[in-house]
Formats: structure tokens, sequence, C-alpha cells
């Protein structure tokens, strides 16, 4: 059996990685068990607060709440709950009033004075409400159907239970970012077992570190791993299999019985870039080697992709077991050879991560320190956060997997250089944690890729801004349907307090001074403000289209000016130095949009008055802005990438904006204001309505959307606004190209694109309705789909394909119903498109699960692929040819790929004699080959088809991003600024030779001159070098090449090997650094730099600049370390650094020796 058998299976990296890591490190508790008394009193207390409905009592009720959820948490709150089994029960009960409370206190928060102050203090109350009844309760349930009551855990038992439960809960959450394995690490010691026992001696045997597979440490302690591994499955199922194979382990429940046991949880979700989906490959993997060969334990999860692995596992001489195709087996691997080889953990740990190529997040414990944990961060696609609870570390790679136990972090930093003013300083960085301090800075240390220290602080850290509650889906499939779902909310939400009726009935709008200060008041009223620019960026720059809407109608009359207009336009086209006349509102969702907030700098220093409408408290726009108009309750979190809720509640913001503005001017504003407001009343409930004709919507979206491959949006006055927003949503969902245009103005555009249009026509009445039809016949005769918005009651659109009917609001307001309909109308789409790869990836995991068969120990040599397979194939292939004959794949389906695909399927069921094969795609055939390519054509065809709803597909390319940004940091560096400014093209210099020309910059003294030469011939026998230009000191030396274009020597070797070189002149012993200058793989040219080299450099950084160079360092500590121990950077910091960048490394090696 060749590796891997069916090579197609065996996943290559990509930037579209998605992983999750979680580590949970806890110390024993000091802290006293609480009483149930202790614990109820202060809820008891927080209840009769909330019961008096008085909204000044929120911020008390709150902090008694929070101490009932400090006293809940940790281990000692577990175990007042596990020593009282009466305690839930009467949390429970305490509790009950609770809802009945908060629905009254929301009414009188809308007549609170200070109503902004009253909503952030009922969102702490819910926020702490939930964290007592979901967070900790729910925790203790979680740890109560782990644990096994034979034998019973201890005390202690109970604490590493408390850790399973809560790393298996973050692993919950973290599924989002791929879910096709999992797998959790609990180490234990103090155990009481011997490692001689049985059962541990058969469990430690698996060389593949499968489910059930049990490691000894170097102390006596034990790891146990369990695993899930499925490519088919939903969010849940993995951690199902977990939480089932750790009840299931009687070893383990042995274990937890011992009065001192401790314990560490490592664990990962996985989406698999690179080997196949398998139980050997799921994470953590250890540094067990397939030779037999016993090295230290190592085990390590990892996210992102370490891209020179291969190169790695040849290089050290890495036995890897063929089963084990995932690149992060190196990593275990390698560490575990720096540790035979008796480097200190951290050294070791340290030398392991900088040998890997790029952006990844390592979790790494080791056997000899089951009380400590490594991590590494480098690059910018990755992340891993350390969140600091009580006596606990909990690490995550991404902030919500922190956020159940603690909202206190440190966030590591894999791009920062470890020291700013030098661009070629490492990046990335090393976190070792410390069990015996768990929950403290004292317990971290920190340190750069290159070894030098970082100490952290409390002033390090970060506060989360989410809590569990915000990142809860439910029973929800997608983020995305369970934000628009709470839409309706967020509208209330934002009118609540805002949108009041007067004595009789009336309705107006109330904004305080924290909205529009008394100042701006003052100048509206003067006339002082003459234009008001509303901005944003994407859809909240759509949102301001509505806004602008809403201020022009209240406005009329006034002379006042108003325009929306995206952020980057207004500071790259429309500033003016004196704005003083202007009111900016600058619309966000988070408050941190960049662009935004630049734009607002601009402005404000040109004396313009900015009003924010933003969702966020405390964010960077707030305090950018002279005042602030939150929507909903001023923290509503949008977990799904696509914002949905946010544009609802910044339009409806909008509309009480424009009033108050109107009011302040001095004007009656708009004269349908009455009927607005009072629609704006009625704007929730008809949300409601049109979510319950989800089902409806989904219908037409799968009739209509997989088909067709180009789209639109149309609409007309207000409803042009609903089409720019749903176009941005189609397009992120969908991942289209997509248009939006006012509906008259088709016509003359693509209609001969055969598009299917989103027609958004609510709102319409008269001839406007009746133009919209017979613009909906016009399409429906060009052959195009038209899908119509309208509302309840309109007959005029018979020529559409499918109406969807709302209910009637005000003409200004029915905008936002066209919008959520098309926002439905995106999800659904997206579901129907993605259903289509369904039955490709059960062919694609029948594959892999046969490949993982064939590389198993079970299969006999030459085993080959059995009925069964066929029989999976031939399903799909079924399903995907019906597909296919009906044309519904014609949307989103490359031609090449459907035509390749049912090529392959006809080839691997036997339809096509294999001896065609070579004719068809130019080699000769195999059943192992035609599954591999069927493999490849199957991976591509399901990600054309994947539509992943709440991520999008552009946020996998940050790696690629933060690269680009990397590499113009390299520029900074003085010898790639030297080389550029002695003329090398930019383009010339490829990032090897920047990031040699960076590694060497800390060397240098100073560049005294330079020498650029033409490269002619290079391939030829007689290659020449020619002088293009000189400078400094150059100009007075002479060049052998005035008389002899030859090129040879030195500059020879730089042209041919494309490598940047330090050498000393053959003739006048200058030192100088050469450069090769590169188009198309060929060298065309050379840049000879004449530099003064520092003396002596510290250990620390002459170790970065030796590293960077061709791996000096590395050359030379291998030939000390056949004689010695190792190699001392001390001694070699005494040499000169001139001789360490061009003497023989065997020189060196010598005179270090000596």
């Amino acid at each position: 059996v060749h590796r891997p058998p069916v090579g197609a299976v065996e996943r290559k990296g990509s930037n579209e990685d998605m992983c999750g890591i979680i580590a949970v490190l806890r110390r024993p508790s000091d802290r006293k068990v609480p009483t149930a008394e202790r614990i109820t009193a202060p809820l008891v207390g927080a209840v009769d607060l909330l019961a008096r409905v008085e909204p000044d009592l929120l911020g008390e009720a709150a902090d008694l709440l929070g101490e009932a959820d400090r006293l809940l948490g940790g281990v000692p709150g577990l175990l007042a709950l596990d020593r009282d089994p009466t305690l839930v029960g009467r949390i429970n009960e305490v509790l009950a009033p609770v809802p009945a409370h908060l629905a009254s206190l929301e009414a009188a928060v809308a007549g609170s004075p200070d109503v902004e102050a009253a909503n952030a203090a009922l969102v702490r109350v819910r926020d702490v409400l939930w964290a007592v009844s979901r967070d900790r309760l729910g925790t203790f349930a979680g740890v109560t159907s782990l644990r096994q009551d034979r034998p019973v855990p201890s005390d202690a038992g109970l604490a590493v239970l408390l850790s399973a439960q809560q790393a298996l809960s973050a692993l919950d959450r973290l599924e989002v970012r791929g879910r096709d394995s999992a797998g959790l690490q609990v180490t234990v010691w103090n155990h009481g077992i011997d490692q001689h026992d049985p059962e541990v001696v058969a469990r430690s045997a698996d060389p593949l570190h499968r489910s059930g597979s049990v490691r000894v440490l170097d102390g006596g302690g034990l790891a146990f791993v369990v695993k899930a591994s499925a490519e088919i499955g939903e969010l849940g199922d993995n951690t199902a299999v977990l939480r089932s194979a750790l009840v299931a382990d009687g070893l383990l429940a042995r274990a937890l019985a011992a009065p001192a046991v401790q314990g560490s949880l490592l664990g990962h979700t996985r989406w698999a870039s690179v080997g196949l989906i398998s139980e050997p490959n799921a994470h953590p993997v250890d540094s067990t080697r397939a030779d037999g060969e016993l090295v230290p334990l190592v085990t390590v999860v990892q996210n992102g992709d370490v891209d020179n692995h291969a190169d790695l596992a040849a290089s050290e001489g890495l036995s890897l077991a063929p089963e084990i195709t995932t690149d992060a087996k190196v990593v275990p691997a390698l560490c575990a050879a720096h540790l035979a080889a008796g480097r200190e953990r951290l050294e070791a740990f340290r030398r392991t991560v900088n040998a890997f190529e790029g952006s990844v997040a390592i979790g790494m414990a080791t056997g000899d320190a089951p009380d400590r944990l490594l991590l590494s961060l480098r690059g910018s696609g990755q992340g891993l956060f350390v969140g600091l609870a009580e006596d606990t570390f909990v690490v995550a790679s991404e902030p919500y997997g922190v956020v159940e136990l603690t909202a206190d972090y440190l966030r590591m930093d894999g791009e920062t250089p470890a020291d700013p003013d030098d661009p070629g300083a490492s990046r990335g960085q090393i976190v070792e944690l410390d069990a015996a301090i768990a929950g403290s800075v004292d317990g971290i240390t920190r340190r750069s890729y290159d070894g030098r220290n970082l100490p952290v602080t409390s002033a390090d850290l970060s506060r989360a801004e989410v809590t569990t509650r915000d990142i809860d889906r439910g029973d929800h499939p997608h983020f995305l349907i369970k934000e628009i779902g709470e839409s309706p909310d967020s509208v209330r939400s934002t009118l609540r307090g805002r949108l009041v009726a007067d004595g009789d009935g009336t309705l107006g709008v109330r904004l305080g001074s924290e909205v529009l200060c008394d100042d701006l008041r003052a100048e509206l009223a003067a006339g002082a403000i003459r234009r008001i620019l509303v901005i944003g960026q994407g859809t909240a720059a759509v949102a301001g289209g509505s806004v602008a809407r809403s201020l022009a109608e209240e406005l009329t009359g006034t002379g006042i000016e108003v325009d929306d207009l995206p952020a980057t336009e207004l500071s790259g086209f429309g500033l003016v130095p004196d704005m003083s006349d202007t009111l900016v509102v600058a619309i966000s969702q988070s408050g941190t949009t960049t662009d935004t907030n630049r734009t607002v700098d601009l402005v404000r220093a040109r004396r313009a008055r900015v009003v924010a409408i933003v969702n966020r408290r405390n964010s960077d726009l707030v305090d950018r802005s002279d005042g602030v108009l939150y929507t909903s309750d001023g923290r509503d979190v949008e977990m799904s990438v696509a914002s949905t809720k946010a544009f609802y509640a910044q339009a409806v913001a909008g509309v009480l904006l424009a009033a108050a503005v109107a009011d302040a001017v001095g004007v009656g504003g708009a004269p349908d204001r009455a009927g607005v407001l009072a629609g704006l009343s009625d704007l929730p409930g008809a949300m409601g309505e049109v979510l319950a004709q989800r089902g409806r919507i989904a219908e037409i979206a799968d009739r209509h959307a997989p088909a067709r491959r180009h789209w639109a949006v149309v609409g007309s006055g207000p409803n042009l606004v609903a089409a720019r927003e749903i176009r941005i949503k189609l397009s992120e969902l969908c991942y289209k190209s997509i248009s939006a245009d006012a509906t008259e103005d088709k016509k003359h555009i693509d209609l001969s694109a055969e598009p299917l249009i989103l027609v958004c026509a609510t709102g319409l009445v008269g001839s406007t309705a009746d133009d919209v039809a017979k613009e909906v016949a016009i399409y429906r005769a060009h052959r195009a789909a038209p899908v119509v918005v309208a509302d309840a009651g309109s007959s005029r659109f018979s020529e559409a394909l499918d109406v969807v009917l709302v209910p009637v609001v005000h003409p200004r307001l029915s905008f936002v119903l066209s919008t959520m309909v098309g926002h439905l109308f995106g999800y659904e789409a997206a579901r129907a498109i993605d259903a289509q790869a369904q039955p490709l990836r059960e062919a694609h995991a029948a594959i892999e699960r046969e490949a993982v068969y064939l590389l198993s120990s079970e299969a006999k040599p030459g085993a080959s692929v059995d009925g069964a397979l066929r029989d999976e194939l031939r399903l799909a292939a079924t399903a995907f040819s019906d597909e296919l004959r009906n044309g519904r794949l014609n949307g989103h389906l490359e031609a090449s790929t459907a035509v390749r695909l049912s090529t392959l399927f006809r080839f691997a069921l036997d339809d096509v004699p294999l001896e065609s094969y070579q004719l068809e795609f130019g080699r000769a055939g195999t059943p192992a080959l035609v599954l591999d390519d069927l493999a490849g054509a199957l991976t591509v065809a399901v990600e054309e088809l994947t539509r992943p709803i709440d991520a999008i597909k552009h946020q996998a390319k940050t790696v690629t991003v933060g690269i680009s940004r990397t590499d113009e940091t390299l520029l900074e560096a003085r010898l790639a600024r030297a080389a550029l400014d002695a003329g090398a093209p930019r383009d010339s210099l490829s990032y090897r030779t920047l990031r040699v020309l960076v590694a060497l910059d800390p060397a240098v003294a100073d560049v005294v001159g330079f020498t650029r030469y033409r490269v002619d011939g290079l391939d030829g026998p007689a290659p020449t070098v020619a002088i293009v230009d000189r400078g400094g000191v150059s100009t007075g030396i002479p060049s052998r090449t005035d008389r002899d274009p030859a090129l040879r020597g030195t500059k020879h070797r730089v042209a041919r090997d494309r490598d940047v070189l330090v050498t000393r002149g053959a003739r006048d012993d200058r030192t100088i650094v050469l450069v090769p200058e590169v188009k198309d793989r060929e060298t065309v040219g050379l840049t000879l730099l004449h530099v003064s080299l520092r003396d002596r450099l510290d250990p620390e950084v002459l170790r970065g600049v030796l590293q960077g160079y061709d791996n000096r360092y590395g050359a030379v500590r291998d030939v000390v370390c056949e004689t010695e121990p190792e190699l001392r950077d001390d001694l070699l910091a005494s040499l000169p650094v001139d001789d360490l960048l061009i003497d023989p490394v065997l020189a060196i090696a010598d005179r270090l020796r000596g």
C-alpha cells in the first residue's frame, strides 16, 4: 500500500483552514465552599429589587446577581451544588419570577428619564442572570453527566471533570470554525494508578494515538485521549462522541477517585486542510515514532498549516506512521527530538516552532511537566487567547471560547515584531502557562520567537465585550437565521423610551442630550448647520441611504442639504477646510470600522459636528462623536459575518434622529410624520409576520436560485435602499457578483443576461405600482426570472414567477419588509446551493473511509476497492446526474468541473472501460488512480457549491492579506532600502531575498556605496556582467568588469543560486553584500552593497541574524554539537560579526571548540 493509496484524498494546505483550540489548566482552589444560604441570599435580594420594577434599582440588582455568580463559579461553586442536592432546585425557584419582572422593567425603562443608562443596566442584569442559570447551573449539569458513581470521584476528581466540561463546552462553540474531527486529552497526575496496570499497558500500545489511547508521563501521570472524526455530521455530534467516551472510561474514573488527583485539558476541533479525516489525524497528535524508538512524550493541537512539514520530516529524519498524514504530526515529533537532545523544554519548543513556515497556532503539553502548557502563535491568520479565571487558565483560539469562565484575557500577537523599531525582529510569540499560579499574570511567561523575554502585566489584558448569552446559537442551525429572527426585538429595543406618546396618545420622538447635545441643538436652531452628511461603509453605508432619506423628508424647505456617501468618498473627495456648518451622521455596527473612524477624525479636525448611530457602547466611534444614538440595547451582538438586524435598527434609528433634528431646527417636520411614527410602532409586528413566511420564501429560493447564474435586485424610491442591502447579503451568502438597480432602469442595462431578479415593490400605489408591474412583464418577456416582494392585497404582478406578499406599513418604512424578505431569501438560497454539495460530500467521505482502511494495519497487502464503496458512489452519482440533467447546477458549478466529475464517476463505476482513461486524462488508469482523481474533482465541486452562511469566503484570505502587509514592512529595513535606492526594481527582490536582508540588518553599521550590474546570458556558455550604476565609495574603486565582462566567481554563484551573499572583496578585502535581482525565476541583475559591519552583537540579536542568513546558526550548532554538549551563545557572540557571516562554518566551529 502506497502512502496514501488514494492520493487526492490527501488534503493539501489551504488558506481556508478553520479549526479551534481549547485548553484548561487549573490549580487547587483555596476558597471555601459557599453554603447554600450564602448563595441564595444575594439571589433573593436581587429578585426582590427586580420585583419593585424601578429602573434605578437595576444596577444594585445586577451587583447582587454578580455576587451569586461569583460564588457559584470555579471548583467551590461546583462542590456547593454537588453537596446539596436541593440547591439547584432552590436557585431555580428563586429565579422563577424574574422573566415577568424583566418584562415589566422593559416598559418601565421606556419611561425612564435616562433611557440609555437604564438600558445598559438592564443588559447587565440579563447577562448575570444568564451566567447563573445557563453557565453555572449548566456547567454543573454537564459535570454530572460526565461523572461515574463507581468509583465516586473525589472533590479533586470533580475539579478535573469541571475542566473537562468547560473544555467540551468551548469546543461546542468553536465547532463553527470546523467540525470534521475533534479530540480531547485529559492529563491526570497524583492519581494512584500503577503505570504497569494491565489496562494502562494495553491502552498505551496504540502507536496511532486513536480514541481510547493512554500515554504514560515521565512522572507516572496518565494522558487519556478521546477522538471523533466524521466528514458528514452536524454541530455537536463530535462533542457528544467525546462525552460518551469519557463517561465510559473506567480507568479514568479510577484515576478521578484519587483524593489528590490533578488534571489539565487540551482539545481541538478541526477542518482538515492537510491529511485524511481520521482518528489518527485528529488532534491532539503525539510524538510516538513509527520505528518504535522511545522519545519524550509531546502532544500537540494546531491551527493553520505548517507549509514545510514534508521538508522537515525528511531533513530531520522524523519517523512518521504512514497512517498519520496531518502536517501537525511534525510538531511533537520535532520537539521530542530537541528534548531528546537535552534541550530545556521552553527552548526545545522555541526551536521547534521557529522551523515552521506558515501562519500557525500551537498548543503543546509535554510528559515531563503536565502542570505546564506551551503556546505559540505566528502570522495573522490564527489567534490564541489566554483567559484568566479563578484558579484557572483557559486557552482558546477565539475569544468566545473563554468567556464562559472569564471576561479577562491575554491576546497573543503573531504579527508585531518583538522590537517595533526593528522591522527585521522576529514576529510571533511563545507563552508558557504554569498551573501552580493559574489565573494570574504571574503564571504567564511570554517570549518572542527569537527568545527575548516579553513580560506580561495586567495592562496587557483585554476585556471581552460579549458573553455566552450573546454567542448562544440555541436551536438554530446558523447564527444568521437566529439574528434575522431577533430583528423585531432589535427594532423594539431601538424604539424603547424614544418613541413616546403624549397625554392624548400622539406619538413623538424623545432623544436626550447624549444624542443631540445642547450646543448642537443650538446650532441647528440658529441655522448654523447647513449640511448633513450620512456616512458608513458596507451595510452601514446602505442604511445611511435610508437615514438620509428620512432627514431629507423631515427637513424639506429648510435649505439644509442632506446627502449620503461612503465614508471613504467623504475622506477622499468631500473634505473642505472649514466644515463647521456640517453635521456628519456616522453609522457603524461595531464602532470600530477603520475607514469610518478615520473619516470622523478628519471632519472633526475641520470643526464638523458628529453624531454616531452605533450598536456598541465604549467603542472607538463613541469616543470620537459629539452625540451617540445607540441601536437596540447598545450591545446587540451579531455572530454571523453577514449583518442583518443591525441594518433594521440603524434604519429605524435614522427615522428617530431625523424627527429630533427637525424639532431642533424648529420646523414642523414631514407632513406624514404622525403616520411614519405610528408605522414605526407597528413595524416589529409586521416583521414578525414576514418571518412567519420563511417556509414559503425557502420554497421560492430553492425553485429559482440554484439554476440561475446571473442575479440582480431592483427597487425604486425607498426600495432602492432595500435593493442595495439585499445585494450585499446575497453576494456574501451566495458568492455572487450582483447588481442593484432602479427598477425602471434595469431594462436598459443587462436583461440579455436573463437573470434572476428580486423586485422590491412594497409601499407602491397608483400609477407607480402599475409602472413597476409593466417592468416586471418586460423582465419576463426577456426570459429573466422576476420574483416580486409586494404589499398584501396586491394583484398587479401576475407576470412574476413568484410573489411574496408582506403586511402593509407606511410607504416610507415598507422597504424594511422588502429587505427582510431579501435577507431570508439569501439565507435560504445559500442553503439550497449548499445542499447540492451534500451527495458529493458523502461520496468524498466514502472515499476517505476507504483510504483510511487501506492505510490501516487491518488491510491486507494489495487490498482493492470493494463493492460497498461503488454502491455509495453510485448513489451520489445518480443524485449529481439528476441535478445536472435538470439544470439546477447551472448557476454555481463550473462547466469544466461538471464535465470532469461526470466523466470520473463513469470510470469509477465501471460504466466506461478503464482502457479509455489515458485517452480522456492523458495517463494510464488504475482503480486507485481513478479514485484519486475522483476525490480531487469532488473536492473542487464541493468547494464551488459550499455556502457556509455564518462565515464567508473572503474571511479565509486573512493570512494572505497579513503576509502582504508584512512584505511592505520588510522594505523598511536599511539593506532593502539601500538596494531599492540603488535602483533595484521592487518586483525583482523576492520575498526570500527581503527576509535575508532584514535578518542581516542588525549586523550592518552603515551602507557606504553600491554597484548595480546587468547580467546577460546566464543560461549560456559565457554569461557576462556589465555595470549599470555606481554610488558612494564604489565610484573610486576600479572594477574588473570594466576590462573583463565575464560573469564568474562569487557574482556567478549569486546569480546562479539566487541567494543573498555576504563576502569580502577578492582584491581589496572590503565587506560586501551581493543581492540578486530576479525576474521570471532568472537572475537579470546584481546589486552589490558596500557595508561596514558591527564588530559584536548581543547573543539574542546575533542568533536572529545567523538564523536568518542561510541558517548559519543551525549549521554552526550542528558541527559544534558533534563534539560538545551544546552551542553556547555567549561564546558565539565573542567572535567578530564579519567572521561569523563570512568564514566557513567548520572554521567557526573549530574556533568555538577551542
